[in-house]
């Protein structure tokens, strides 16, 4: 019997660790500078204007655009 538990503990301990990755990256990768902290760092002056005049959340969805858009001259071949 400890034979079997020496063989398939480790294993066990291996899965498990591998599903609770798979379930912590999704959540750092959404959290990597697109939330608030991000935007305190690399905000451009007018997605400052509009935190002022519209609120944070008109602010963010703002800089998330500008974060999506794919950089000048880098765009994909049609």
């Amino acid at each position: 019997m400890f034979v079997i538990a020496a063989i398939f503990f480790p294993l066990l301990l291996l899965g498990l660790l591998l599903a609770m990755e798979r379930v912590e990256r999704p959540l750092n990768a959404a959290d990597t500078g697109k939330g608030l902290e991000g935007f305190l760092h690399n905000a451009q002056p007018d997605e400052v204007d509009t935190l002022a005049h519209q609120g944070l959340p008109a602010a963010l969805e703002r800089y998330r655009r500008r974060l999506r858009r794919p950089p000048p001259g880098k765009h994909r071949a049609a």
